[in-house]
């Protein structure tokens, strides 16, 4: 039983990581995935897993073999699974602080869940997104501090395993980043303080792990609220740290 639920938890995971780049366009429109071997070796999971979960992703319309020729993305993917409420979305952007509030609800819950709900080779993944964004931070990178934000997101979700909670966010991931990145340059640009605030928010992030990792779920939604409305708070007027 024990092997059994771990491998579910394995295809589980290799068809998120699929589905995630497929609506992320990492691959584009039409595109063909890469061999089986090649995604089995990136992913760290087994050929089998793999072609499990391309068959899941194929039979969720995401993905189409051809004969002779391979695995491809289904063309016109992000419009097919745009949701009408996305394309309001699209073209009516939400304001930062609509956005701010949105991830309150969202990103909160997402860290509960994963402090409680997190596998070893998540933490690790998420402590591996940590020192990243160190380096970054050390080094006053701001693209790659923008980027690995994202990406520690983005993990954190994956973890909290909660299905409607992975979907939802792979829908608006895009935006997401967007919101994320813009955050991370609108703080930085002409402000005297910005190497302190990086730092800040280093520590906020860190923070939200260590509550993840210890399981300890009221603190990881705790830090995570702290983080947000930090985040929002750098854009007040007359902000100062």
């Amino acid at each position: 039983m024990g092997f059994h639920s771990l491998s579910s938890g394995v295809l589980d995971r290799t068809i998120r990581q699929l589905e995630e780049k497929v609506l992320e366009g990492s691959w584009g429109q039409s595109a063909r995935l890469p061999a089986e071997r090649t995604l089995a070796e990136t992913l760290g999971v087994s050929r089998s897993t793999v072609r499990e979960a391309i068959q899941r992703l194929v039979s969720k319309g995401m993905l189409e073999t051809k004969r002779g020729s391979g695995v491809y993305v289904v063309q016109k993917q992000t419009a097919r699974l745009s949701a009408p409420w996305l394309q309001l979305v699209a073209e009516n952007p939400p304001l930062r602080l609509e956005t701010l509030e949105f991830r309150l609800v969202f990103e909160c819950a997402a860290a509960r869940f994963a402090a409680q709900r997190a596998a070893p080779e998540e933490l690790h993944r998420l402590e591996s997104i940590l020192v990243k964004m160190r380096d970054a931070v050390a080094a006053h990178d701001v693209d790659a501090e923008a980027i690995v934000d994202g990406e520690f997101h983005t993990a954190l979700t994956a973890a909290s395993h909660n299905r409607m909670l992975d979907q939802f966010y792979a829908s608006v991931i895009t935006m997401l980043r967007e919101h994320i990145a813009a955050n991370t340059f609108d703080a930085t640009l002409n402000n005297s303080n910005a190497a302190i605030q990086s730092i800040m928010r280093l520590n906020q992030h860190e923070s939200i792990f260590f509550a993840v990792r210890d399981r300890n779920p009221d603190a990881a939604q705790q830090a995570m609220h702290a983080h947000i409305a930090f985040v929002g708070k750098q854009f007040e007027p007359g902000f100062h740290q």
